[in-house]
């Protein structure tokens, strides 16, 4: 029986695969968690930025255009945490499809390491058999050459 798992690259290179999408998922969730401190600084700059209660008309419309760049500042890093969001979800995919695959050749090796278990106690058991045959063979030799009259 061939002990050696001819799949051993195979896993290694899985658990590489598996090791890289890794990586990327938690580098996804660092932009997820970045884009969301973003929106929340741009929430907090539009608070606090009240519209004008009185003044000039320029200032007045000087203003509102503030204040609606900033909700429009706002509006694209909500933006940016939703896209973020959707791209860690995919690399989660991506890491769960990876771990699916290096698992299936795992199994395999598993299954391939009972093999070999299994035919080592076969083999050791054969070897058992061979020296209790051959110590009642000589027994039974033994008894019947000091039995006998010589």
């Amino acid at each position: 029986m061939n002990r050696l798992f001819r799949l051993g690259p195979v896993l290694r290179a899985r658990k590489a695969q598996e090791d890289a999408a890794l990586g990327t998922l938690n580098q996804a969730r660092a932009d997820v968690v970045e884009a969301r401190a973003l929106a929340k600084r741009r929430h907090l700059d539009l608070v606090g930025a009240e519209a004008p209660t009185e003044g000039t008309a320029r200032a007045m419309v000087a203003s509102l255009v503030a204040r609606q760049s900033l909700a429009a500042s706002l509006f694209g890093a909500q933006r940016m945490v939703a896209d973020a969001e959707e791209v860690e979800r995919e690399r989660l995919a991506v890491l769960a499809d990876a771990a699916k695959r290096r698992r299936a050749v795992e199994l395999m090796a598993e299954r391939h390491a009972e093999l070999v278990r299994a035919h080592d106690l076969k083999v050791d058991q054969a070897a058992l058999d061979e020296l209790t045959i051959t110590s009642k063979a000589r027994n039974m030799a033994r008894s019947l050459t000091e039995g006998s009259p010589a």
